[in-house]
């Protein structure tokens, strides 16, 4: 069995793969990929049928904050390019940094700032054009399919940080300054490596928490796995919808 399609899932997303009727499953170490120590990322492949379409799941990632290279950061990219998948979905978890992009809300990347110093093309003159990262067409699929079932669907800029610290006030205000909507520490390594593959890309933020500064709240990890798991059902009727439609 092949697939041409998966999804990354990111922290508290790992309910999307219930949807999933599972036919085959590998672990990051079994792929020889290094594992994630951070709650709510499983370190597995999952192979099965998603609303009648073949797909694989990549449940959980690492991430640079943990003291993974760029290069291992991607692996899981490149993995699933090995497989035969052609179409990526990222997801993630992010603060919003947009008055009207609310916690418990989903925000599809139009395009992203990489802040984290690295790039998992280092090592050679890979110079890849990233002028349309995220599939214009996709994008707008997805943006039809939301409308259908009167979801909100918000797209914005992507920032992304290495953490694994949450961001300052100020660095908030810097960040709406330069054009970022959302704020996080994944996904933006993962689309260079994917791009640089020749997938089509596609970005979905669980906006999970406000920035730093833009609520009287504090910041932390538990309260970001409780609303992507809230959140996770109305992109699974999302993705259900936009899967019918093609």
């Amino acid at each position: 069995m092949s697939a041409e399609i998966a999804i990354v899932l990111g922290s508290g997303l790992g309910s999307l793969a219930d949807a999933l009727s599972v036919e085959r499953e590998v672990s990051f170490a079994e792929a020889g990929l290094p594992s994630s120590k951070v709650a709510g990322h499983a370190g597995r492949f999952l192979l099965g049928k998603c609303f009648g379409q073949e797909m694989w799941i990549m449940q959980g990632r690492v991430h640079l904050y943990e003291g993974h290279p760029a290069h291992d950061v991607a692996a899981g990219v490149r993995w699933l390019a090995g497989q035969g998948v052609k179409r990526l979905i990222l997801t993630n978890a992010a603060g919003s940094l947009r008055a009207g992009f609310s916690p418990g809300e989903w925000m599809m990347l139009s395009d992203h700032i990489n802040l984290t110093g690295t790039s998992p093309l280092e090592g050679g003159a890979n110079f890849i054009d990233m002028s349309q990262v995220y599939s214009a067409p996709w994008r707008a699929r997805m943006r039809d399919c939301a409308k259908k079932l009167m979801m909100p669907l918000h797209e914005g800029v992507y920032a992304g940080l290495r953490g694994p610290q949450y961001e300052t006030p100020a660095e908030i205000r810097m960040l709406q300054v330069m054009g970022a909507d959302a704020v996080g520490m994944s996904t933006v390594l993962e689309a260079l490596q994917a791009r640089a593959l020749g997938m089509e890309v596609m970005g979905f933020s669980c906006l999970t928490n406000w920035g730093a500064g833009l609520s009287a709240a504090g910041l932390n990890h538990s309260e970001v796995l409780h609303t992507g798991q809230s959140a996770a059902a109305q992109m699974m009727r999302l993705l259900q919808v936009s899967v019918a439609d093609e």
